[in-house]
């Protein structure tokens, strides 16, 4: 599922790129456009929900861009942003190193300042959102590779820009849990290319290796949570360790590893239960596909979570859409 903006959509041409500064800066971050090209911008924004990372495509005219510590301060979605450039050529400034990257990929981070400019007629770019906790790699590391230019044209660069070609084509198409899992699959490719730009990924400290494995795992997780076998277990055998490193690696979680499984499989469940769409499923159907193979387990778990049974979470839901988002009494 794609959302797309236009600029289009705004019938006085003169006010298009008031639009577009208005989009960037409160859609994704704070930060000062201009162009030479105001009278007649055109530019068009997708975005692709892919649960831990999100995808953009951003097709403008020529624009300039600047981002100061002001801005950082002012709003900063604390993410790294890994960007292709598949038509025409961008320049990037930031930590002290400025690329003009075309057919390539170039990393930044929104917390530190940088500067940018698109002066080609029409420029595609596909950023791929990464939230600064969920990239498995050391931060001090990562940082060496901002506003540095990346081939895309071999190896593992290759293999990433094709991904998200592909993810930009057929994505929007996709339903909400198949981009979820094509969002973890972006991350490991996007992991293993940025850990091969910087070398051997053994030299990263113990500390970093370990969250490594640990968001491994969490991907895992994800994308397992309807196979009812899905154990700490399971879990420890699947990735080659024991289960006492497992309980370990999840020492400082705020939930344990099966409590943890059980919330989020009680999540997914709650969420469907409310859709529209799905309301002509039978409850057990629902939890089945969430592994929840004991109905009475299921029903136990979900008063235990929310205070209703899954019916009554779904009559309510059901009430609450009728009403058009009047408060129940």
């Amino acid at each position: 599922m794609g959302l797309l903006v236009t600029s289009d959509a705004v019938e006085a041409r003169a006010h298009r790129f008031d639009w577009f500064c208005e989009t960037v800066s409160n859609d994704v971050m704070p930060v000062m456009l201009s162009t030479r090209r105001a009278a007649d911008f055109q530019a068009d924004v997708t975005y692709l929900d892919l649960g831990v990372v999100g995808l953009s495509v951003v097709t403008s005219s020529p624009v300039i861009s600047r981002r100061t510590a002001a801005h950082v301060r002012r709003g900063d979605p604390e993410h790294v942003q890994l960007a292709l450039i598949t038509q025409g050529a961008v320049r990037i400034s930031q930590r002290d190193n400025e690329s003009v990257v075309a057919g390539g990929l170039v990393l930044t981070d929104t917390s530190r300042p940088s500067g940018g400019a698109c002066t080609a007629e029409r420029t595609e770019t596909v950023i791929m959102q990464i939230p600064r906790q969920a990239l498995p790699l050391n931060s001090n590391r990562v940082d060496r590779l901002l506003g540095q230019g990346l081939a895309a044209d071999a190896g593992t660069g290759a293999i990433l820009a094709d991904f998200l070609k592909t993810l930009v084509a057929r994505g929007p198409g996709c339903r909400p849990e198949e981009l979820r899992a094509m969002g973890t699959v972006a991350l490991d490719v996007a992991t293993a290319f940025l850990a091969q730009q910087l070398g051997d990924p053994g030299e990263a400290p113990a500390e970093a290796r370990a969250q490594e494995t640990l968001q491994r795992i969490h991907r895992f997780i994800e994308n397992n949570l309807g196979d009812p076998d899905l154990t700490p277990r399971a879990i420890a055998e699947r990735h080659s360790m024991s289960l006492r490193r497992l309980h370990t690696l999840f020492g400082d979680q705020p939930l344990t590893l099966a409590a943890h499984i059980r919330r989020t499989r009680l999540a997914r469940a709650h969420s469907e239960l409310a859709r529209e769409d799905l309301s002509g499923q039978p409850v057990q159907m629902i939890a089945n596909r969430w592994g929840f193979s004991s109905a009475a387990a299921f029903s136990r778990a979900f008063r235990d979570a929310y205070g209703i049974t899954p019916t009554e979470h779904r009559v309510l839901s059901r009430t609450a859409a009728h009403l058009g988002g009047r408060s129940l009494p």
